[in-house]
């Protein structure tokens, strides 16, 4: 054989390279590395071509490119850059299906479930984005074919429909478990149908007038969603003022005087007007949708209970 540099043994192919010696022979015998020529015993050697060409195996292989695959590209029909690519691609699906994997084991972990329940998250996790977005449909369809308050619900409820991500955080994933199981819950269903949704405002106060109550709730959400943005606590002294106004007005437009009779009377009215399950309904669609939590949109008829009710202002109806 010519050429400057001697031909190298098997043993000396594998030195070089790492690659084991049964493997390099495994490569010969299939013609992935003929070998370049043969001593008079008929030993196998290889020039450095052939050592280049066994770097280039070993690195396909490496990043799991199969054999066939490797052979179409020692013969030309495929370029290294059009195999990286292709395996680039199914990487990345590889990486998103890991991802998706640990984070249903870390809340699997976090939750501890019992058997049953780990085999429904599992499956929820695994919901591709069409069948995940069928579900959804599904529940708010339902909704639509009831009563007009029902029908109602599901118009708002199409406004803001959840969309959990191809890429998932840990949060996301989270929120979509729960969301999943609340709307598959009987219970739910027929809670979120009576519940009252803007703009019926006069939903949001039973036993008010819907007349008195299109004046009093706007008025109401928007002295709320300004405390919330100020950050103030309906359990501390500042939300005093919020409570002084809202009073004021309630008994200016019903016509009753400001005491705690009437703030009592107001308290029970705002906490029968709101439904923690759907407000928790909605904060899991933001969580889901990683959008962030507007002041303006949470119910207000917490926040303005709590105030109410601050250091025994008036005694809790539910004690």
């Amino acid at each position: 054989m010519n050429g400057a540099t001697p031909p190298h043994s098997i043993g000396e192919l594998s030195a070089r390279t790492g690659v084991p010696v049964r493997t390099i022979r495994f490569y010969s015998d299939t013609g992935l590395l003929p070998p370049t020529d043969r001593t008079p015993a008929g030993y196998r050697r290889y020039d450095d071509a052939a050592l280049g060409r066994l770097h280039l195996i070993g690195v396909l292989r490496e990043l799991g490119v199969d054999l066939a695959t490797v052979r179409r590209v020692l013969e030309g029909g495929l370029s290294v850059a059009e195999v990286a690519a292709a395996h680039a691609d199914a990487t990345a699906l590889q990486i998103r299906a890991l991802r998706l994997r640990h984070s249903m084991l870390r809340l699997v972990a976090r939750r501890g479930p019992s058997p049953e329940e780990t085999v429904l998250m599992h499956r929820l996790t695994r919901l591709t984005a069409d069948e995940r977005r069928h579900m959804v449909a599904d529940f708010i369809t339902g909704l639509g074919a009831g009563t007009p308050q029902a029908r109602d619900a599901a118009a708002v409820l199409r406004t803001a429909l959840p969309d959990l991500p191809d890429e998932p955080s840990d949060a996301q994933l989270t929120a979509w478990v729960e969301l999943a199981e609340l709307i598959a819950d009987d219970d739910f269903r027929a809670r979120v149908a009576d519940a009252a949704f803007p703009p019926a405002d006069e939903d949001a106060l039973p036993g008010v007038a819907p007349e008195q109550a299109a004046e009093l709730v706007p008025f109401v959400r928007g002295a709320v969603a300004d405390a919330r943005a100020a950050g103030i606590d309906p359990d501390g002294p500042d939300a005093d003022p919020v409570v002084e106004a809202v009073a004021e007005r309630f008994a200016a437009v019903l016509g009753r005087p400001d005491g705690p009779e009437l703030r009592e009377w107001m308290a029970s009215r705002f906490e029968a007007g709101h439904d923690p399950l759907v407000e928790r309904y909605w904060r899991l669609v933001w969580a889901v949708n990683d959008w962030q939590v507007v002041p303006g949109h949470l119910p207000f008829q917490p926040w303005m209970a709590r105030a109410l009710r601050r250091r025994g202002r008036v005694s809790s109806s539910r004690r």
